[in-house]
């Protein structure tokens, strides 16, 4: 299924970077400009690069984590 129209990104193409190595949302946005045009497809991106991304352990989790005030 088409995700994003403007850069003809689908839903494969956003798995097949997750699952290659792709670290975050913005390093596959870098990648194939999903969600970098209209902006209306960048929820629905995220949860499907969510969905397929390689889980996070421990230590590169909490990197991540934005800072407790």
């Amino acid at each position: 299924m088409v995700i994003c129209l403007c850069h003809r990104v689908s839903d494969r193409d956003i798995a097949c970077g997750a699952q290659s190595g792709c670290t975050s949302f913005e390093a596959l946005q870098d990648d194939l400009r999903v969600g970098t045009a209209c902006g209306c497809c960048l929820e629905m991106a995220q949860e499907v690069f969510e969905q397929h991304a390689a889980p996070v352990s421990g230590a590169a989790a909490r990197a991540g984590e934005p800072l407790a005030a």
